[in-house]
């Protein structure tokens, strides 16, 4: 099914998209670089006894010690990406543009996206800085776990041996999910520095696409009310409002409709 995929949900085809920003790209190198970070947290973890409550205290110390030490790795990091995604973003902007007026194309190019940009970099900064945090967290209460419990004491052990490997998992998540929110959120700046008032929700089109998202396919939105999505199921939902690649592993995206087209 050459350019199309058939929607298993609903018995229809439905057209294979891709991001024009494709800000995928960008997911690789930011997620092998987060991966360093998940890896070092695995080699502290790994140096102290699993099993010895008293090695939680300067394991925890030397975890938050590490956090402190990446804040200007993560700037230089973060600033790559958010780089990487703003260009791109730009580019499928302007590549629209072609057709457009000369005017148009001048206030794209001149678009404001700085203020935006900073931010997401003070977040990115948090979150890289948050995967050694959050791993002494989990290892302090896995070790209340043993001494509660001194039945699966054993099995806690190899858990806590387990960090690195969740700390890897973390910090592509976090690669996953950001890459597409700082696409999502220039995307945004940059349209609304134009005009736009409203975008088009778009899927990937293929059979992995959420059916909370599915259900908000080519419909309209306004960037200043972000809809309410069923990120759960039928029987289980879970409603979140936000836009397109505003959430964990969501690959949707917002299609601008420019007011000047």
């Amino acid at each position: 099914m050459s350019g199309r995929t058939r929607d298993k949900h609903q018995g229809r085809k439905q057209p294979r998209r891709r991001d024009p920003v494709n800000a995928r790209k960008a997911e690789g190198p930011y997620g092998r670089q987060l991966k360093r970070v998940a890896q070092n947290v695995g080699r502290i973890i790994n140096a102290f006894p699993p099993d010895e409550p008293n090695a939680i205290p300067p394991m925890t110390a030397v975890l938050n010690a590490y956090a402190e030490t990446l804040s200007e790795w993560a700037r230089a990091t973060a600033l790559q990406m958010v780089t990487d995604v703003n260009r791109r973003d730009r580019d499928a902007f302007m590549a629209r543009a072609r057709d457009l007026s000369a005017g148009l194309r001048q206030e794209l190019r001149n678009a404001e996206t700085g203020r935006v940009m900073r931010q997401l970099m003070a977040e990115q900064v948090d979150l890289i800085k948050s995967i050694p945090i959050e791993a002494a967290k989990r290892v302090h209460v896995l070790t209340s776990e043993a001494l509660l419990d001194s039945t699966r004491a054993a099995e806690i052990a190899k858990e806590i041996m387990r960090s690195g490997e969740v700390a890897e998992s973390r910090a592509l998540l976090i690669a996953r999910t950001e890459v597409a929110r700082t696409a999502a959120k220039l995307t945004e700046a940059r349209a609304q520095a134009v005009g736009s008032t409203h975008y088009i929700w778009r899927t990937s089109g293929d059979s992995d696409v959420r059916a909370g998202h599915r259900q908000m396919n080519g419909k309209v939105f306004a960037w200043a009310d972000p809809p309410m999505v069923n990120e759960g199921d039928a029987k289980r939902p879970n409603w979140i409002r936000h836009h397109p690649g505003e959430i964990w592993n969501c690959r949707c995206y917002a299609e601008p409709i420019l007011a000047k087209e």
